[in-house]
């Protein structure tokens, strides 16, 4: 029986983690096409940053909304419905002639990706709540950078075959294919456990604190990745390198963190050293972009930079299980993702404005490392937010 249970777990997470690579490889269009797109649209690269973090701007209005819709909607239809506004925003895109037909796109795949964000993650926990629950989180997490993964090498090559347009058309292709897979295969896990505990919105005081403050390690840490992702081949294109080869060396950090992220996950679970273990892989991540300008050193800078710096985000992701009782996990991540959003959204736009007024490629990097910095201190905060008073398990719900 158990085995059985076993077998579905790992499937659904299959399924999920397969439809989730969606998000992450409609992202990454924008970045991969910034150069043609710029050129031939005449953008600024503070334009090209902001179209970025459009996709992450309706995360700060649509989250806390999102995770209240779960009470009226189900985890599949809400998945299924967010995967299809990602499908059309990509479409929008491709079709647009200026600014401002790409920003409704970017917008519109943005409200699907906030819905998908949420919900992909509750059913996750759902499925795996008191089993394996910390290597499901981690797997899931490592859909995002495998579809940008993905798109760095796709869209580039799509982009220099058939022009711009094409990798938005292909993206948007997958999601909706992704949509169709949730609804047809997707089952929600057996009634039990948290199952059967009523939705509740009533956050304490503590899980506000908690929550909020992991928001802001989770957004830190991820707005660092996003920069690095959207300026670092930059950097290595002014070192000398052809732009494919650029992003193709930038891109090996997102392959290789697919197994070192679960593998971290597994490993803090097993010591108990998260913390340590976090700040061990964050120094290296900030070591990896300091020496970047070093274009000879680029593919070993990236392999570390991927293979540690970026491996703990399942470590950073679980601390969500101790912010929230599990009955208030769908408004909790509501809240937890509106402040991502808030935080991550103007991170590219920022790098772009930095790049614009220097001229220097680095200063996006800089900023990103000031990002990882930002993240060691929202951990630190968030463990002495969580000494302050009774764990999850012990608060009234």
């Amino acid at each position: 029986m158990e085995t059985s249970e076993a077998r579905k777990r790992w499937a659904m997470l299959a399924l999920l983690f397969a439809a989730r690579v969606g998000l992450g490889f409609q992202f990454q269009t924008l970045g991969s096409v910034a150069d043609p797109l710029a050129a031939q649209l005449h953008l600024s690269f503070a334009e090209i940053g902001t179209l970025i973090g459009l996709f992450m701007l309706s995360g700060i209005f649509l989250s806390i909304p999102a995770g209240i819709a779960g009470r009226y909607a189900s985890d599949r239809v809400l998945v299924a419905a967010g995967l299809a506004c990602l499908a059309l925003g990509g479409a929008l895109a491709a079709t647009a002639d200026g600014f401002t037909v790409l920003a409704l796109g970017r917008l519109l795949c943005g409200a699907g990706f906030v819905v998908t964000t949420i919900y992909f993650t509750k059913m996750t926990a759902d499925w795996f709540a008191g089993r394996e629950l910390a290597t499901a989180m981690a797997i899931l997490v490592m859909s995002w950078p495998f579809g940008i993964a993905i798109g760095q090498v796709g869209h580039s090559w799509l982009a220099a075959a058939h022009g711009w347009r094409a990798p938005f058309a292909v993206a948007s292709l997958y999601c909706l294919a992704a949509a169709l897979a949730i609804l047809v295969v997707y089952r929600s896990p057996p009634r039990g456990g948290t199952a059967r505990l009523a939705p509740s919105s009533d956050l304490t005081r503590r899980e506000w604190t908690l929550t909020l403050t992991a928001a802001v390690v989770w957004a830190a840490f991820n707005a660092a990745y996003v920069v690095y992702l959207s300026f670092a081949p930059r950097v290595l294109v002014t070192g000398g390198l052809g732009d494919f080869q650029a992003a193709s060396t930038v891109s090996v950090a997102s392959w290789v963190m697919i197994v070192s992220g679960a593998i971290c996950g597994q490993i803090a679970d097993r010591t108990g050293r998260s913390d340590l273990i976090l700040y061990l892989c964050l120094a290296i991540a900030m070591a990896s972009l300091a020496l970047l300008p070093h274009v000879a050193w680029a593919l070993p800078l990236s392999l570390a930079f991927g293979l540690v710096g970026m491996a703990p985000a399942g470590l950073i992701m679980a601390l969500t299980g101790t912010a929230m009782a599990p009955q208030k996990r769908a408004f909790g991540m509501g809240l937890f993702f509106s402040i991502y959003f808030l935080l991550v959204a103007p991170a590219p736009a920022i790098a772009g404005w930095l790049y614009d007024r220097s001229g220097d490629a680095f200063a996006p990097i800089l900023f990103a490392i000031g990002l990882f910095v930002l993240t060691i201190a929202g951990n630190v905060a968030f463990r002495v937010a969580e000494r302050g008073g009774p764990s999850v398990q012990q608060m009234p719900s």
